[in-house]
């Protein structure tokens, strides 16, 4: 039989459930942690709320095969020791996602309407109307900074305030924005555009500090900021000096720790309530219903759905995400490395659709330059990826692919800026990265590794010769070389595969020389 251990005040639903299915369950909520998982060391699953879970917890239960985070955010388990240690990590995404979601609301109005104020004032005999005058949120602009469960849930609701809506999530795609009537938007233009902010996003090693003084100076006079997520994506000082310089109005429901005593964020905020988002009686029967249900499909049909820590989904071979960084890769040599890309889009063919998310990561690493980057040390992460992207000011859309064109496994990945737009496509092929297409050149096949010197031209006769004596003449040998046509028959792609990389300034040579509209050379991992 075994044993689940509840440290902390869930619904009842999840112990009861978990017993009518043979679990032995221990579930308190008084005891001190470290001493009940000492009490408890033979348990083999751990279900918490906001509870702190670090390796010294972990290491006290020698059994422990998951841990279920009865709600979205589980930045206060150690998923990475977690995963050292041979243990899943699970949550239940949406369970409080309406609990949350509306407290947005709530904080909204109340601060909106000075509705704190009004309270206590008319209690304590005062008629103070003047002082609290309002403002209606109707027909205002709302951002949403995350568009994840919650977000989404903020957007529908905010429809029945005729609401215009922005939103920044460098993951969803266009079509579902479109879906929820919310335009996507930089973090940037969010700020600079909208008369309430919302915060929806995971605090990680990225995203803290994310909402800063570059961001909160850029706001409209008198912004209204809501923090329902984590306290540490905001930085208090600069939310205290845009407070005083704009009239900033600051709701908050986070904090460092979930602990009484005084608050430092007591001067900056309007309203401040303690973490009450996914305190309600639904919120909490949801999520422990579920907690109970994710353990049973775990240990008695091996689902892992919602572990959080896997090293990647099932279903996912690892080289389709590098697949995506080499492909990123030479399509940000092509576009030239000073270009400022605006957007990123994205088409994944058959098997490859369900993962989207999961190639942020390897896209966003090539981005930042890691041409030569050890493809082990890729980013896995999702949520982590999505915060890497928001150092950039890009927007990544991935598209609906069109399944009739008989792609197999394989992705089109295209970079746009003001000077132009490059468009790869590639696949894997008896266990070889492959890049199919690049813009008009169809199946070049072109392996993406080595050092590569890619010509386009006019095609006539005697450049390839060019090409080859200038490799020769730096003493540079060639170990294999094809020219593609593209579409029209009338231009070429020089494809060389060289044993050491040609010099730019024999690279800026050979283009003038040639005419060409692209001389490259890039060097790939093996």
């Amino acid at each position: 039989m075994k044993k689940v251990l509840i440290p902390t005040k869930l619904d009842k639903v999840a112990a009861t459930y978990l017993t009518q299915k043979g679990y032995q369950v221990v579930q308190d909520s008084e005891t001190d942690l470290m001493a009940l998982c000492q009490a408890n060391a033979a348990a083999a699953a751990l279900i918490v709320r906001s509870e702190k879970i670090t390796p010294e917890i972990i290491d006290l239960m020698p059994q422990l095969k998951a841990i279920v985070r009865a709600g979205a955010g589980f930045n206060t388990i150690d998923i990475k020791y977690a995963r050292r240690k041979g243990i899943d990590v699970m949550n239940t995404p949406g369970a409080n996602a309406n609990g949350v979601a509306e407290e947005v609301f709530a904080m909204m109005l109340a601060a909106a309407r000075h509705r704190v104020e009004a309270d206590s004032g008319t209690r304590a005999g005062g008629w103070n109307k003047k002082k609290c005058m309002g403002r209606e949120i109707t027909g205002k602009t709302l951002g949403i900074v995350g568009l994840g469960n919650i977000g989404q849930l903020v957007a529908k609701h905010a429809q029945g305030f005729n609401m215009t809506l922005l939103a920044y999530d460098p993951i969803v795609a266009k079509s579902r924005a479109d879906e929820l009537n919310v335009t996507l938007v930089s973090l940037e233009e969010i700020f600079q555009k909208s008369d309430y902010v919302t915060l929806h996003i995971p605090e990680n090693n990225e995203t803290r500090g994310l909402i800063n003084a570059k961001l909160l100076d850029q706001a409209k006079d008198g912004l209204m900021l809501i923090n329902c997520a984590r306290a540490g994506i905001v930085v208090e000082d600069d939310l205290r000096a845009a407070k005083a310089n704009k009239g900033l109005v600051y709701c908050n429901d986070v904090y460092p720790a979930d602990v009484p005593g005084p608050k430092t964020i007591a001067d900056v905020a309007t309203i401040m309530v303690p973490h009450l988002g996914a305190n309600t009686k639904e919120a909490n029967f949801t999520a422990a219903k579920r907690a109970g249900e994710e353990l049973v499909e775990f240990f008695e049909q091996g689902i892992t759905r919602y572990v959080v820590n896997k090293d990647l989904p099932d279903g996912l071979d690892p080289i389709y995400q590098h697949l995506a960084f080499r492909l990123t890769s030479v399509a940000r040599a092509l576009l030239g490395e000073k270009a400022s890309i605006s957007a990123i889009r994205c088409n994944y063919y058959g098997a490859l659709k369900p993962f989207a998310k999961w190639f942020t990561a390897p896209i966003t690493a090539a981005l930042a330059g890691n041409v030569a980057i050890n493809l082990t040390d890729i980013t896995q992460s999702p949520e982590e990826a999505t915060a890497a992207l928001q150092a950039t000011s890009t927007l990544l859309d991935v598209r609906e692919a069109d399944e009739s064109k008989h792609y197999g496994n394989a992705m089109t990945i295209d970079l746009e800026s003001t000077e132009g737009i490059v468009s790869l496509r590639g696949t894997v092929a008896e266990g070889k990265l492959i890049i199919s297409r690049i813009n008009s050149f169809e199946n070049i096949y072109m392996l993406p590794v080595g050092h590569l010197l890619l010509v386009e031209y006019q095609d006539r006769p005697g450049v390839l010769a060019k090409i080859t004596s200038c490799c020769g003449n730096a003493d540079i040998n060639i170990e294999d070389i094809h020219a593609p046509h593209d579409t029209t028959g009338k231009r070429s792609l020089a494809i060389v595969y060289t044993a050491k990389p040609v010099p730019q300034e024999m690279v800026a040579k050979l283009k003038a020389d040639i005419d060409a509209s692209i001389a490259l050379s890039i060097t790939l991992p093996d």
